[in-house]
């Protein structure tokens, strides 16, 4: 059967899907412009056309994957609530027993941002853009009087290192932390950057 014939941008995000799930599943150095093309059926001279190169498909689909989790995160931080339930959302969501990116992907991309400056880019500027949100919302819930918080950008910090390390304990060590120690932990954190106790984060009206 012939393949429908997509628009420039259309192939383009096909293309960039196809190589996030290879990268899931085979890991970024094993991964090869032959893999994606296979997948969807097409030549290399397609993908090649679109990614003159296989560093520059990774780092377009990594992009990509950034991008979809960014505009998750400001759809949570953007709803018509209290800045506390807004952070709580953004960070359970984040923590590796809540819905957030496939932990598997990231953890390729920061092994192999430490050799590839295209790749140390794109993940150093969605860290920016994690923590700068993250600290946005709890300036704002101090201002309003909600909780405690002398200096945002050190919480936000602190927060997603916490995330993150237990998303690579989890990942990489397949039952090396059950799912409710992790979510408790993680509520802990957040209560006491925020000085509130840990019922707070659930109390109604919170």
């Amino acid at each position: 059967m012939a393949r429908v014939r997509l628009s420039v941008a259309a192939r383009r995000e096909e293309l960039l899907r196809a190589a996030i799930q290879q990268i899931e599943a085979r890991g970024v150095s094993a991964v090869r412009i032959a893999d994606v093309a296979t997948a969807l059926g097409v030549s290399n001279a397609l993908v090649l056309y679109h990614f003159s190169t296989k560093e520059k498909l990774v780092a377009a689909a990594f992009t990509y994957a950034a991008e979809d989790d960014l505009a998750h995160l400001r759809k949570l931080l953007g709803r018509r609530t209290t800045a506390l339930r807004r952070l709580r959302a953004a960070v359970r969501w984040y923590a590796p027993t809540g819905q957030a990116k496939g932990w598997r992907l990231w953890i390729e991309g920061w092994a192999v941002a430490l050799r590839e400056p295209a790749l140390r880019d794109v993940t150093r500027d969605l860290d920016r853009q994690w923590k700068a949100a993250l600290a946005g919302v709890i300036a704002e819930g101090v201002a309003a009087g909600e909780f405690r918080c002398p200096d945002p950008t050190g919480t936000a910090l602190r927060l997603t290192a916490l995330l993150d390390g237990l998303a690579v304990q989890m990942t990489a060590y397949s039952g090396a932390v059950s799912r409710a120690r992790t979510q408790q932990w993680v509520d802990e954190a957040l209560a006491r950057e925020l000085g509130l106790e840990r019922a707070a984060l659930t109390a109604p009206g919170a």
